[in-house]
């Protein structure tokens, strides 16, 4: 499996020459755009359909829609009574999105190359490793700006959060402040409560990323 590091391309490349020695240094170097492509495009997981970013935004949106007001009920209906004024930070809710790496994407950084592309899949069925901050994925980056109120209609909670993870054809390592935490598989809209929030740093998007 090989390690591709969203925010690092020369690592990327450098991962790339270790693996495929037999490449050209600028054929290297499209492969390892190409990866990072694939993962920054990753293709959105939900109920079984998927969702490419950032084409099919509302798409995606409006289909979450019904699980985040039943998540936002459920909040309301278990919300203590406050009895004080000093509040105490509650846990966030967390939704989950899966994700799994986008070869059209990168194959359109390869462009005529077929040769290239063959490289590219083999990449991948062997597997791939990305490793990331949230802003370097398209659909967490999109996720975190959603404005919920508006696409439902309704106030929604903002202790709802949405996590977009890698469970097919890829692992995925996201960076935070205390270092790589892996996102296991999980299956697509489940809910969960996480012992803590995460703290992410800001990260500036990449050239690719940014279209």
């Amino acid at each position: 499996m090989i390690t591709i590091q969203l925010t690092k391309l020369e690592s990327a490349l450098d991962q790339i020459r270790k693996t495929q020695p037999k490449l050209l240094a600028a054929d290297a170097a499209l492969i390892a755009t190409a990866l990072s492509v694939t993962g920054r495009h990753a293709i959105a997981i939900y109920e079984g359909e998927q969702f490419t970013w950032p084409e099919d935004y509302q798409k995606l949106t409006h289909s979450m829609i019904t699980q985040i007001e039943m998540v936002n009920e459920a909040i309301e209906h278990n919300a203590p009574k406050r009895t004080t004024k000093s509040t105490v930070e509650e846990e966030p809710v967390i939704v989950t999105v899966g994700l799994t790496p986008n070869l059209s994407a990168g194959e359109q950084v390869l462009a005529k190359r077929d040769d290239l592309k063959v490289v590219l899949s083999d990449i991948l069925q062997e597997g791939v490793e990305f490793v990331y901050a949230s802003t370097d994925i398209g659909w967490q980056w999109a996720l975190d700006r959603a404005n919920w109120n508006t696409v439902s209609g309704n106030d929604i909670s903002r202790r709802i959060k949405i996590k977009a993870s890698f469970t097919e054809g890829a692992v995925g390592i996201e960076m935070g402040i205390g270092g790589p935490k892996k996102r296991p598989s999980r299956a697509k809209g489940v809910v969960e409560i996480e012992a803590e929030p995460e703290m992410e740093p800001e990260i500036e998007l990449g050239a690719e990323f940014a279209e």
